[in-house]
């Protein structure tokens, strides 16, 4: 079939959801890829908010987005725990609050009570890597294919310069095998099932990865259709072949899944979303 593709810049995706929920006809001839941490709008109530992020139907994602969290190798910290007994607590890079590498060390600084120091303001990611390498500050939060995906990181990775403490997934990323995930130090840790609720919500987007939505309502018959042809596309060995071409990991995750944990990020308590905030440094 032909595609067109119609740009909806605003609002970091927004506007294209808001499209895709309250506009284009619940046909399945609409689909759109949005940015997945616009359900954060949702939860903290924000008014341009025109969609319910539970109720999209649900295509898939390439892949997931999971996020790491390093520090230079230079200082003493060997686990995300030793960095309770910092007397003078490593300085974190960001661009700003709300992007991933802010909200990536606030939330381990919520769930494992230690400090961090945050350093915000930075232009792009290439400016928080120089500011790491001028020793502007010590460590960030960034996804995994981010890091290993370019420069610097590919270089930090095999002469050591940095050393990560640990990773957001589910499980293990085969780049990342000795590196604990945050789930396996709450378990260590038996957290609280607050803590468990915030990082899950917090962490959703990397799960999300970069989806594939469409109007709410779509006939059953026609879900199945899209989500079949997705699912193909993936594995197209044409596809599959462009991919590899990029350094383009597929790991990808159905669309059955993705209603799921919809679902479960969008209903939190209003415990939840005040600590959320605090996270997210509204």
């Amino acid at each position: 079939p032909e595609v067109i593709v119609q740009n909806m810049p605003g609002g970091g995706s927004m506007t294209a959801a808001n499209y895709v929920y309250s506009v284009a006809k619940p046909d399945g001839l609409t689909l759109g890829a949005v940015t997945a941490p616009i359900y954060f709008a949702q939860l903290l109530g924000r008014k341009e908010v025109q969609f319910d992020w539970a109720k999209f139907t649900w295509i898939g994602t390439p892949e997931e987005n999971d996020e790491l969290f390093f520090i230079k190798s230079e200082l003493p910290y060997k686990t995300l725990f030793d960095l309770r007994k910092a007397t003078d607590p490593p300085r974190c890079g960001a661009s700003g609050v709300g992007s991933t590498g802010y909200y990536i060390p606030k939330l381990l600084e919520e769930v494992f009570g230690f400090k961090l120091g945050m350093v915000t303001g930075y232009p792009g990611a290439a400016d928080v890597d120089l500011a790491v390498e001028k020793n502007e500050v010590q460590c960030r939060g960034t996804t995994i294919s981010a890091f290993f995906g370019r420069e610097p990181g590919k270089s930090w990775a095999k002469n050591g310069y940095v050393r990560f403490l640990v990773q957001t997934g589910d499980k293990r990323n085969h780049r990342l095998p000795d590196t604990p995930t945050i789930w396996e130090l709450m378990e260590h840790e038996k957290a609280a099932e607050a803590k468990k609720r915030l990082a899950r919500v917090v962490l959703g987007p990397g799960a999300f990865g970069r989806p594939i939505l469409a109007t709410p309502a779509i006939p059953a018959e026609r879900v199945k259709i899209l989500r079949d042809a997705y699912s193909k596309m993936l594995k197209d060995p044409e596809f599959v072949a462009e991919a590899n071409k990029r350094q383009w990991e597929l790991n990808p995750v159905s669309g059955e899944k993705l209603e799921a944990l919809a679902k479960e990020v969008i209903h939190q308590s209003p415990d939840i979303v005040e600590r959320m905030k605090k996270v997210l440094g509204e």
